[in-house]
């Protein structure tokens, strides 16, 4: 018996080993980190690919999004048009090809305070509404900022407004078996839950368990988009309440960009209540005077390593200066070849990473990266002031990218992600001061100390950072 398991287990792990080198959409580091877990954890290594190896998303789940995309195609897909690369620029382009919301002239921005001010604005917005009201969050907690979102969201709701309320399985596990959870539904708020577990092994073999709704949309009449990176919580975190307060960025938009948005939000909903497509109102046309922004949805659904891309594109378009502030900083190699040519390039790159983050994995696997990123000239600078939650990027303080998506793996390949796209100086300053206040509350990384590290602290973080692709 004991041959035989052998001989099975051998039969297996070379199984594995030739499906990790045969695979076409793989990194060779992540090849490697594949085949040294095999080889390292034989047994248990053969399992943990066969749960997260392959990051599937195939079956009933995979159609339904199929569907819902070529209900909601937008025009620039449709059509296979292209933005003006010289007009618009080469990154604006790519963020084209992912999903095909191409740039749209004509909006207007807001950048809200954080988070009460924010909180405040959009439910403001849900008092004023006329017509719809449309939200997807990944984490909605029942705490005071989840509760004072539900019950606008009733209020609106009683007087006739149709209301949609998302979340994510997972993310919001607790909340879907909350009171006001049910008190929604029964105030008439039509509720979805994105990316349910089901059947955790007939799931399995459709997707990642893992892969996760992480969008935070919400749509006001079609006219009125808030977006950013905060949840539906309080900033006290209450679930991780050591690290708080979450400090988060987020932006009230109106203008066509608002219907694109819109149409991602659609997307996700129509996997749960085919057919409903006309209840997204028409959107907005281009206001006078306004700027040049567009939406971008990311996920596993779309071709593989594109988020990785298109961070890479936008840093390659920095001229003078690039900053960037990320809760979670495992770039991988692309983004930090990008990262750091451009700071051989001599362009002035910050990076802005929390002090303590929620998690060690994260924590120990990005500082694998700092001597590479110094040494190229980067400056790193880590947040003292609670968990930095806040997704930005600026380039030449003109154009910004600010969403959900984090610099990390899980946002690359596994995660669902909304971003805006936009290029104008004036609102693009302000987002840069608000990075330029998260700097103030920064410690500079010494980059002396970081070159004087001992060994054994380098392959610890090092260890973490080849461990991050398996994961």
């Amino acid at each position: 018996m004991a041959t035989l398991l052998t001989i099975a287990h051998l039969l297996l792990f070379a199984a594995v080993t030739l499906r990790v080198l045969a695979r076409s959409d793989m990194l060779p580091t992540t090849r490697v980190a594949w085949i040294l877990v095999l080889l390292i954890l034989p047994a248990f290594g053969v399992l943990l690919y066969v749960f997260v190896g392959e990051i599937s998303f195939r079956g009933p789940a995979r159609a339904a999004h199929r569907a819902a995309e070529a209900e909601t195609g937008p025009s620039v897909a449709a059509s296979g048009e292209r933005p003006s690369l010289e007009r618009y620029g080469v990154a604006s382009g790519f963020a084209t090809s992912i999903n095909g919301f191409g740039p749209t002239e004509g909006n207007r921005g807001e950048l809200l305070d954080s988070p009460a001010g924010a909180r405040a604005r959009m439910i403001e917005d849900f008092d004023n509404a006329r017509h719809s009201i449309s939200v997807l969050y990944y984490i909605w907690l029942d705490d005071g900022t989840g509760r004072a979102v539900a019950e606008a969201l009733m209020r609106a709701a009683r007087r006739g407004v149709r209301c949609k309320a998302m979340v994510d399985a997972i993310g919001s596990r607790a909340f879907i078996k909350s009171e006001t959870w049910a008190a929604l539904q029964a105030a008439g708020v039509k509720t979805a839950v994105a990316l349910p577990l089901g059947n955790p092994i007939v799931t399995m073999f459709q997707r990642r368990l893992d892969l996760r709704n992480h969008r935070k949309i919400t749509v006001i009449d079609n006219a009125v988009l808030h977006c950013g990176s905060q949840n539906c919580a309080d900033a006290e975190f209450r679930v991780k309440p050591k690290f708080a307060p979450w400090v988060d960025i987020m932006m009230r938009l109106e203008g066509p960009v608002v219907r694109q948005m819109h149409l991602l939000l659609a997307q996700d909903w129509l996997c749960c209540h085919p057919g409903e497509l006309a209840h997204f109102d028409a959107g907005m046309e281009a206001l006078p005077g306004g700027f040049v922004a567009q939406a971008v949805g990311t996920g596993p659904d779309v071709r593989h390593g594109i988020t990785a891309q298109l961070f890479s594109r936008l840093i390659y378009e920095a001229r003078r200066e690039l900053i960037v502030s990320t809760p979670y900083f495992v770039p991988g190699e692309t983004v930090c070849e990008a990262l750091t040519s451009a700071a051989q390039s001599g362009v002035d790159v910050t990076l802005i990473v929390p002090s303590r983050n929620d998690s060690g994995f994260v924590s120990r696997a990005s500082r694998s990266y700092y001597p590479r990123l110094i040494a190229a000239g980067v400056k790193i600078a880590e947040y003292r002031g609670g968990l930095l939650h806040a997704k930005t990027l600026t380039i030449d303080g003109a154009t910004t990218f600010l969403g959900s998506s984090n610099m990390d793996i899980r946002s690359f390949d596994l995660n669902f992600e909304n971003d805006i796209l936009f290029s104008d100086p004036a609102l693009t300053g302000k987002v840069r001061q608000r990075q330029m206040a998260y700097l103030a509350e920064s410690t500079p990384v010494d980059p002396e100390a970081v070159r004087a590290w001992s060994v054994p602290r380098c392959i610890w973080f090092n260890a973490f950072a080849v461990v991050g692709p398996v994961l």
